[in-house]
């Protein structure tokens, strides 16, 4: 059996294994990770015109040029700490929808979250790879407590009066890359096809039925499946020695409809995810020390389910209709700034800080007690342990302070709405050059 042959083989057990485990959902930039492999994220997301290992194509598909042949895998541990305030007296006057007053935070706050990438160098100018890595998404789980303000008819418990709340929203993606180097490798071009799978579930919202198109596809009907396709393209070039400019471009991903949520999205259970953009560049301000600076821009607003706000909701617009309201998510660009310092053939030491302003605005905070997204600072470091000539043990840690966006609740004027986030995470990595 090849060299060649072997490894694929290893690379196709290893992301059929990790296939099997959950990408499970979490929400840094919006519902977008804030990086993508161990360094990347340790170096706070930055890679565009920096890639270091097999994952480096769901940054820059071009950068495989310059990694070799190598298989890396990653888990992470995730922890993101969700809740919701509400202040102020409920309005209790006809066709009103106040909150119970008080602080009410989302259970579930651990999460693995696997990665795993391999690449091959076909010859000294083409290489290709596979990655297999989540995206991101949001999850948040209300307790059905007691809600004194429910109406009669109604569960009695819960933030919307429908026992426990939440959505569970993940999204998984393989890549395979081609990359191509030129002139001595100044430069490199590659392109990922991008195939992308999503899950969604909601509970709890049930008395939004009068405001949906499709009440039975609204609310608690089990966990559905979305699939679809893009593309990534990109390029590095050095511009001087020791200075590389990255750029990469990700397409929207047309996914099918989440039909048994035909109810809630808007276009019968639409949710596409939105194409986003990177420029990158590195410097190598000495032998041992990188630094690494990024801008990503998505466009969530593009995308109706996501973008479109809750407006529509109170003047007619029906939830899951072509018109029907969103969470209001605007656009975000990120700015991403990493260093690195090699101290010698065994570690490798890094570290990073990124901001982007939160794409809800305070007159969105209603619904987005489901989806609150609202983290902007990303603090990061991390290191690299050589344990042979092969072998690497990597890890990475992220630290995102605590955001609050407050805002009213339009079904009850008076009280005001506060949604808060803050994030920790743990990445690990092993990683074997061939």
């Amino acid at each position: 059996m090849t060299h060649l042959k072997k490894t694929l083989l290893l690379a196709t057990a290893i992301s059929t294994a990790l296939g099997t485990i959950p990408l499970t959902a979490h929400a840094t930039n919006g519902y977008f990770a804030h990086g993508y492999g161990v360094r990347s994220k340790a170096m706070a997301g930055t890679g565009t015109a920096f890639s270091q290992d097999a994952v480096a194509a769901a940054i820059n598909p071009a950068g495989l040029a310059y990694v070799g042949d190598r298989l890396d895998l990653e888990l992470e541990l995730f922890s993101p700490h969700r809740e919701y305030r509400v202040q102020g007296a409920p309005t209790l006057a006809p066709g009103a929808f106040p909150l119970n007053p008080g602080t009410v935070g989302s259970d579930n706050d651990f999460f693995p979250v696997p990665t795993v990438g391999w690449s091959h160098k076909l010859d000294g100018q083409q290489t290709i790879g596979v990655a297999l890595y989540g995206n991101g998404g949001m999850d948040t789980d209300y307790p059905g407590f007691t809600n004194p303000l429910c109406p009669p008819g109604s569960s009695g418990k819960g933030t919307f009066c429908a026992g426990r709340t939440g959505i569970d929203m993940m999204q998984a993606f393989i890549t395979a890359t081609y990359a191509r180097s030129f002139n001595e490798g100044r430069f490199a071009l590659g392109i990922s096809p991008v195939f992308a799978m999503q899950t969604f579930e909601a509970h709890g919202l049930g008395s939004f039925g009068g405001f949906s198109s499709n009440p039975s596809r609204l609310t608690n009907n089990d966990t559905d499946f979305s699939f679809g396709a893009g593309f990534r393209v990109g390029g590095q070039a050095e511009l001087l020695p020791g200075v590389r400019l990255g750029a990469s471009y990700k397409s929207r991903i047309y996914m099918s409809e989440f039909d048994n949520y035909a109810g809630l999205f808007a276009d019968q259970g639409g949710f596409d995810i939105p194409d986003s953009f990177n420029v990158g560049l590195s410097w190598n301000v000495s032998p041992r020390f990188i630094t690494a600076f990024d801008v990503e821009h998505i466009r969530y607003s593009d995308i109706k389910s996501v973008g479109r706000p809750l407006l529509p909701l109170f003047q007619g617009a029906a939830l899951g209709t072509a018109t029907g309201p969103g969470f209001g998510w605007n656009d975000m660009t990120l700015y991403k700034f990493g260093a690195q310092w090699q101290q010698n053939g065994n570690w490798t030491w890094r570290g990073g800080f990124s901001y982007g302003q939160q794409p809800i605005d305070s007159t969105e905070v209603l619904f987005n007690i489901l989806a609150p997204g609202v983290q902007e600072w990303h603090l990061t470091g991390g290191f690299s342990h050589a344990l042979s000539k092969q072998d690497e043990l990597s890890f990475a840690v992220m630290y995102s302070p605590e955001k609050t966006v407050s805002g009213p609740n339009p079904l009850s004027p008076g009280q005001t709405i506060d949604l808060a986030m803050t994030q920790f995470s743990l990445q690990f990595a092993w990683s074997r050059r061939f």
